[in-house]
């Protein structure tokens, strides 16, 4: 409606993301003068919760704070407490700990690919219509969203909140025999996931850039997924990595007035994490076999270091560590040993520990600080969504205000700005510590 030279448009709701939120959009004289991410959902206390409890029971709590990804918090539990106690754990059960996380990329991946994003490039308003216009498409997703469930019940004893992991390891290890049950069914999602690749490599990507600095873990030698030194790579080709247990001085959050989620800059800039990041960081550590994924994605060479930086596309990248996920599965229960015991003890020592893992939205950090019984006494978490939302408004305000200059009508405006947010996949239920649009004009008297 109009009203005193300006013009609000209000929608009820943002499809296709996890949790609730609102967009408010300030244009002044036709230059959009802010974009605001409004997230509104509750603060969720995860933090205050974890203050008083055992050293033992982060992992088990922090899987709660997201249905999607609870391994991320997991496995950034176990990091960080056992960093603090000084306990390492042998490389079984290091493997199988990239082993779930790598159920949990595939399940995650594939069900943004296909049920969120996806429908995006189809002029789909759902993934229900896209089901009815594209249904081998969707039973194709579905399929590899099963390969990653199976992964995750046998090694965490269910899909949602796996229960089998605990601090110093599992509960129970599988025995060869069972892990190997997968192999059929991951071999056909391999199938199904090039399929995915060639699919999504056809869509058409509308031109964006990124100029955020990209921020993931780093682990030379391999893809980083579970475990990894924070790097960053700048817009003018500069890598540079810095220490875990520096994180919260290079990552600085602060509240703002118009969201329930903390904003965060690296090193007083924004910074995006995520998939672009991470094949920006390292692609070249990508197996033989996501390496030419990428290559048929339209990606570029990963050996030559590219780096994509358009938001939109990287729903090739998902793709690809879809692909590379179900590589690394295949050979870790190929050469898999089980332990001797499936967990190492984690005695309680007073100090604090820094942890952090690659969920498939980006960088996850978790760090707590244990007094000599093993009590947390504080706690910080910082996700990807929450690190990411700095970026995304800065994207919004670029799409906005070109698509104002081209004339866009309200209902058009609404839907490019959704699309762009879903680019990010963004978790907002994690990040509260999504669409009403509103559009604000106003001009000059």
């Amino acid at each position: 409606m109009t009203h005193r030279g300006s013009r609000v448009l209000h929608v009820g709701s943002l499809a296709r993301v996890e949790g609730e939120g609102a967009l408010h959009l300030s244009v002044h004289d036709g230059t959009v003068t802010r974009a605001e991410l409004q997230i509104y959902e509750p603060p969720r206390f995860f933090e205050a919760f974890l203050r008083g409890r055992a050293h033992t029971e982060p992992p088990d709590i922090t899987a709660r704070v997201c249905g999607i990804c609870p391994v991320a918090y997991q496995l950034s539990a176990c990091a960080a407490i056992e960093d603090a106690c000084g306990v390492e754990v042998s490389d079984a059960i290091r493997e199988l700990r990239r082993l779930l996380y790598c159920g949990e990329w595939i399940e995650s991946q594939t069900l943004h690919i296909y049920l969120l994003h996806a429908p995006d490039f189809l002029g789909c308003e759902s993934a229900v219509e896209l089901a009815r216009t594209a249904r081998a498409h969707v039973e194709r997703g579905l399929r590899l969203k099963q390969a990653g469930n199976a992964i995750l019940e046998l090694l965490g004893g269910r899909a949602i909140h796996p229960v089998n992991v605990r601090l110093g390891g599992f509960h129970r290890a599988p025995n060869r025999a069972q892990l190997r049950s997968l192999v059929a069914q991951l071999k056909r999602a391999m199938e199904d996931a090039w399929q995915t690749v060639s699919w999504v490599a056809g869509f058409d990507f509308p031109d964006a850039e990124t100029d955020a600095d990209l921020l993931a873990l780093a682990a030379p030698g391999t893809y980083a997924i579970e475990t990894g030194t924070p790097a960053v790579l700048y817009p003018d080709g500069g890598l540079a990595a810095f220490a875990l247990h520096t994180f919260l001085d290079r990552v600085r959050e602060e509240q703002v007035p118009h969201s329930t989620a903390l904003h965060s800059t690296l090193d007083g800039r924004l910074h995006l994490t995520g998939p672009l990041a991470r094949f920006a960081i390292s692609g070249r550590w990508l197996s033989r076999t996501a390496v030419e994924a990428a290559r048929t994605a339209g990606l570029g060479d990963p050996y030559e270091g590219v780096a994509c930086r358009n938001p939109y596309r990287s729903i090739l990248v998902r793709a690809v560590e879809v692909v590379y996920a179900i590589d690394e599965a295949l050979r870790i229960i190929g050469t898999y040993e089980p332990p001797p015991r499936p967990y190492v003890e984690v005695p309680p020592v007073a100090g604090t520990g820094h942890g952090a893992t690659e969920a498939p939205r980006g960088l996850l950090y978790h760090r707590y600080l244990l007094d000599a019984e093993g009590t947390v006494t504080d706690a910080r978490l910082v996700p990807p969504t929450a690190q990411n939302q700095g970026a995304i408004e800065a994207d919004l305000r670029r799409l906005a205000q070109a698509r104002l200059d081209q004339g866009a009508p309200d209902e058009e405006l609404t839907r490019e700005c959704e699309r762009a947010i879903r680019n990010h996949d963004p978790c907002i239920s994690c990040s509260t510590h999504f669409l009403d649009l509103t559009v604000e004009h106003t001009r000059s008297t």
